[in-house]
């Protein structure tokens, strides 16, 4: 079975949720909700005094809390499915298990290697890192939905963890979610500085301010 995320235009989508089969309109709002209850989750763990990691079972704790109360057949989990995004296949789904915990060994190797936060090359570097991280993991696609979204928290945890101010790239617009899909897709061929650059110059506007 595959997801695709590409509708003919003037469709409506409708979602199967715990609240009934609902439309894109009305789920909306369950989301904007949905999105709060993840990044309370969040700021509150960074305040762990225990420097809490991210494991797999962290990233699906963060999408089950987000999610579950909407979908509550598969938000959580690691996919069982095959989808589609972005006009491209994701990997195998029974790979993910594998895929998540190699990115959360790496993630930790390279967060021991960071630079210490007074070396001057600290904010490059840490940005090099997040763009690696928020790629690789919407690259992987663990979850049937809402990848991007859990990919961005997840970025704010690690901007937390590193005592960077907790920003995202902004994909309100449609300019500025098409600068960030051609970001990811330059990143798909091993380029990751469009994606390093947007990085950059959001947290580059939150440290001036």
């Amino acid at each position: 079975m595959t997801q695709g995320n590409t509708k003919p235009s003037g469709a409506t989508s409708y979602k199967k949720t715990a609240l009934g089969i609902i439309s894109r309109t009305k789920l909306l709002p369950l989301e904007i909700e949905a999105t709060r209850k993840g990044l309370e989750f969040i700021h509150d763990l960074s305040k762990d005094k225990k420097n809490t990691e991210i494991t797999s079972e962290l990233i699906c704790k963060i999408h089950a809390i987000s999610f579950q109360w909407i979908f509550p057949d598969w938000a959580g989990r690691f996919r069982n499915i095959q989808v589609t995004y972005s006009g491209k296949e994701a990997p195998t789904y029974f790979l993910l298990p594998e895929l998540i915990k190699n990115l959360c060994d790496d993630l930790k190797i390279q967060l021991e290697n960071l630079p210490k936060p007074t070396e001057e090359v600290f904010i490059d570097s840490a940005v090099s890192l997040l763009a690696w991280f928020q790629h690789r993991f919407i690259f992987i696609h663990p979850f049937q939905d809402y990848n991007g979204r859990v990919g961005r928290m997840l970025t704010i945890f690690l901007l937390l963890k590193l005592g960077l101010p907790a920003v995202e790239i902004k994909v309100e617009t449609k300019i500025d979610r098409e600068k960030y899909l051609e970001a990811m897709r330059v990143g798909d061929e091993g380029n990751l500085e469009l994606l390093e650059k947007l990085l950059s110059e959001t947290l580059t506007e939150a440290l001036e301010e």
